[in-house]
Formats: C-alpha cells, sequence, structure tokens
C-alpha cells in the first residue's frame, strides 16, 4: 500500500511556531523523514524549529518547487508510492495555496496517494478574517500585471467586480514590489473604495488595516521586502 502525503503548513517567523502552529503539525514533522519541499535551507530550518530532535542529515529531502518536471515530482514520490509517508512544505503558507505544491498532490491523487492536509495559517484567510470586508464571497487572483499599464486595467477591473458583485478581492506581488503596487492603488482605484493592507501576517511584526483609498494616502505602511495581501472590497 503506498504511503500518505502531508501538507505541511509554515510559518514566517520560527519564533512564533508554538502559537500560531497546532500541535499536530509538529507531531507529524517528527514523525516524518521524507519531504518534498520548495527550498532545501529553509525548510530544514523550519523542519528543525518544530521538530529539534531531527537529525537533519538523515532525512530524504527533494526540492521539488514551481520549475520542476512530472517526471522529477514522480521520482520524489518513489518513496511514498512504496509505503513511506512523506511531507511537503512550501516556503511559508499552505502548500498548494499561493505555494507550490499543487502539482504534487494532483499527481499523488492520480497514483492512488492519500493526500492529507495538516492545520495551519494561510495568510489569505488570515488577511480576509481580520479586514472587515465580505468573508461570503471572494476571489483570489494571485499576481497581477507587472507591467503599470496592464496592472493598472487589471486593477479597475477587480475594483468593478469588487463594487457591482459585493466581491472581496485579493491579490499578493512579489515583496520587494509591494510599494510600487501601492502607488498604483492609490492611483487607479476610486478614493471611496475600501483597501486592506495585511503583511507579515503570523509574525511578530505583523501589519493589518482597512482603510479607504482617500484614507490611505500619506499613510502607506512600509512594507518593501515584506510578505504582503491585498484586498480591495465596499
Amino acid at each position: 500500500m503506498p504511503g500518505t502525503l502531508y501538507l505541511i503548513p509554515t510559518i514566517l517567523a520560527d519564533e512564533t511556531a508554538a502559537q500560531v502552529l497546532p500541535a499536530q503539525v509538529a507531531a507529524r514533522v517528527a514523525a516524518l523523514s521524507c519531504f518534498l519541499v520548495e527550498n532545501a535551507r529553509t525548510a530544514r530550518r523550519f523542519i528543525k524549529s518544530v521538530a529539534p530532535q531531527h537529525v537533519i542529515e538523515t532525512l530524504a529531502i527533494s526540492v521539488i518547487d514551481k520549475d520542476s518536471t512530472e517526471a522529477e515530482i514522480s521520482a520524489a514520490l518513489k518513496p511514498v508510492l512504496a509505503g513511506q509517508d512523506a511531507g511537503v512544505i512550501s516556503e511559508a503558507g499552505c502548500p498548494g495555496v499561493a505555494d507550490p505544491g499543487a502539482e504534487i498532490a494532483r499527481l499523488a491523487h492520480r497514483l492512488g496517494i492519500k493526500v492529507v492536509p495538516l492545520v495551519g495559517p494561510s495568510s489569505l484567510l488570515l488577511a480576509l478574517m481580520a479586514s472587515g470586508m465580505n468573508g461570503q464571497s471572494f476571489a483570489f487572483h494571485g499576481y497581477l500585471p507587472i507591467e503599470r499599464a496592464q496592472r493598472a486595467g487589471a486593477l479597475r477591473a477587480l475594483e468593478k467586480q469588487a463594487l457591482t458583485q459585493h466581491q472581496t478581492q485579493l491579490f499578493i506581488e512579489t515583496p520587494y514590489r509591494n510599494m510600487q503596487l501601492l502607488e498604483d492603488l492609490l492611483a487607479h482605484l476610486h478614493p471611496g473604495t475600501r483597501l486592506c493592507i495585511a503583511a507579515n501576517l503570523t509574525a511578530p511584526d505583523e501589519f493589518i488595516r482597512t482603510d479607504t483609498v482617500a484614507g490611505w494616502k500619506g499613510k502607506l505602511p512600509q512594507i518593501h521586502k515584506q510578505p504582503a495581501v491585498f484586498l480591495i472590497g465596499r
């Protein structure tokens, strides 16, 4: 019988692990010796922080990221097909949700491997919870276009959808482009549109605030190179 593939949530700051992650996550990481990870260095650090009893050098760690081929994923899943349990760890978040992992889960289902998501923090849901915006109807759009004219058009389209359908719109940006995105949000959205900025969620310096676009002017947070979620709505 094949083993089980566990999707393991991670956090931004190791020092908050005990407060943020359920005990079952640490227990499961401690019980595993095979991992499929987005980044080997940060995965090793996370594993050691929640399961210090592990001898990292004895673990089987395969790097599977957004550029990995199906053949590479299949090779990494061979121990699971042979009966060994394994865990999937992305950089900081929930595998498969705005993080690599969906391709691994898709292939695992095709191969008859049981996939088990472990409970943990999702920055998207945490931001939505705290935003005060509509949590009954919402959409996540990932990354918006990089080219600024295209991005301006995308923002106007999302704003229209948010206002006409009363649907909260969520999106993210590569952290080093956060400030340019904020400039475009203030330049192209209606002054009365509500905007939530949620950065460094679950970290000690977590920042979450919702205001109108007009209310944000002159008060933008300095979130350069900080992972953030952006929400617009009514």
